[in-house]
C-alpha cells in the first residue's frame, strides 16, 4: 500500500509494549482494527500495531500482518485510521489529530509501549512506544509527488455520475492521470484508489466509503510533518527506515533529519519502488523480521 505517490505519506507502524486480545471490533474511538497471532499468553514479544497509507485500510496489510505474527510470535494489529475503511469520518484530518487517535488506541487496548501519523506518535509519545519502522517515508516537509487533486476531482466526479460498475469508475479516472510520468504505475494506483468503492445499498451505485471532501481539503496536510524544529522532540527508540532504491521519499539528502528525529535510527534499502510492501514483500518481511528480532 505504499507507493511512489500519496499512500505511505501516513503509512507507519507503532511497536507497543504489550497486548491485547483477539477480536475484529470498533473501540470508543471509532477506530476499527483486526488483530493477528497468538492468544496474549502465548505471544513471546510485545505487539505491533500497523498502519496503512492515504485511501488505504487496514485490508492493504492483512496478508503481511499475518506473515510477521508467525515470523515473530507477537500479535499484530492492523486498524484503520480516521476517515479510512470502518473507521468514524471527521472533518480535521491531519497527522496530529490522526496520532492523537492512534496514541488513544493504545492506551484503550492497555498496549503500552504509527511514515508520519506513527512517526508522531513517537515523538508525542515515546514511552508508548518500543520501536518503530517507518515505511518509505522521511520526517520533513515534501510535496506530494502528484498531481494529486485531480485523482480527487476523478473519485468525484465518478460518485456524481452515480456509475453502477467498477469497470466505468475506472474509465473515468483514467481521465485524470498525469500520463506522462505514471504511465507504468497507473493501474496499479486506479485499483488501490477504487478498493475504497462500496454499492451504495439505496441505489445500487458505487460510492467512496472516505469522505473525499475533507480528504480532498487536507491533501496540503498530508504533505507536511507536524515538527520543523529539529531540537523540539527525538525519539531514542530503536527505529527502522525502510526505503524503495527505486522511490524519491527517503533520499540521502533527507538522513540529516532521520538522525536529528530520531538518533537511533537505521536505514534499509529494498528493491522496489514506493509500494515497496506489495512489490517486494518478502524483501521487506526479512528486513523488518530481522530488525525486530533484537527489539524489545
Amino acid at each position: 500500500m505504499s507507493f511512489t505517490l500519496f499512500p505511505s505519506r501516513m503509512a507507519r507502524w507503532v511497536i507497543p509494549n504489550v497486548r491485547s486480545f483477539s477480536t475484529s471490533r470498533v473501540l470508543r474511538s471509532d477506530l476499527s482494527f483486526q488483530v493477528f497471532g497468538p492468544e496474549k499468553e502465548e505471544a513471546s514479544r510485545s505487539p505491533i500495531v500497523f498502519l496503512h497509507g492515504l485511501f488505504g485500510s487496514k485490508q492493504n496489510n492483512r496478508s503481511i500482518s499475518k506473515a510477521l505474527a508467525r515470523d515473530l510470535k507477537r500479535q499484530v494489529f492492523i486498524v484503520d485510521l480516521r476517515n479510512h475503511g470502518q473507521s468514524f469520518h471527521s472533518k480535521e484530518h491531519n497527522y496530529t489529530v490522526m496520532a492523537e487517535d492512534v496514541v488513544k488506541f493504545i492506551q484503550q487496548q492497555s498496549l503500552g509501549k504509527g511514515a508520519k501519523a506513527a512517526m508522531t506518535v513517537a515523538l508525542d509519545s515515546p514511552d508508548l512506544v518500543s520501536a518503530l519502522v517507518p515505511v518509505d517515508n522521511a520526517p520533513v516537509n515534501a510535496a506530494l509527488k502528484s498531481d494529486f487533486g485531480k485523482y480527487v476531482r476523478g473519485m468525484q466526479r465518478i460518485e456524481a455520475e452515480n456509475v453502477t460498475k467498477q469497470s466505468d469508475a475506472d474509465k473515468i479516472l483514467q481521465e485524470y492521470e498525469e500520463k506522462e510520468f505514471f504511465f507504468q504505475q497507473a493501474l496499479p494506483i486506479r485499483q488501490f484508489l477504487l478498493t475504497n468503492l462500496v454499492r451504495s445499498p439505496e441505489d445500487q451505485t458505487m460510492k467512496f466509503r472516505v469522505p473525499l471532501s475533507v480528504i480532498g481539503a487536507s491533501i496540503n496536510n498530508m504533505a507536511d510533518f507536524p515538527y520543523r524544529d529539529h531540537g523540539a522532540a527525538q525519539y531514542h527508540g530503536p527505529t527502522l527506515f525502510v526505503r524503495g532504491t527505486r522511490s524519491r521519499y527517503v533520499s540521502d539528502e533527507t538522513i540529516p533529519a532521520i538522525k536529528n528525529f530520531f538518533p537511533n535510527a537505521e536505514v534499509a534499502d529494498v528493491e522496489a519502488g514506493h509500494w515497496l510492501i506489495s512489490e517486494n514483500p518478502e524483501a521487506f518481511r526479512q528486513v523488518v523480521v530481522k530488525f525486530l528480532k533484537d527489539a524489545p
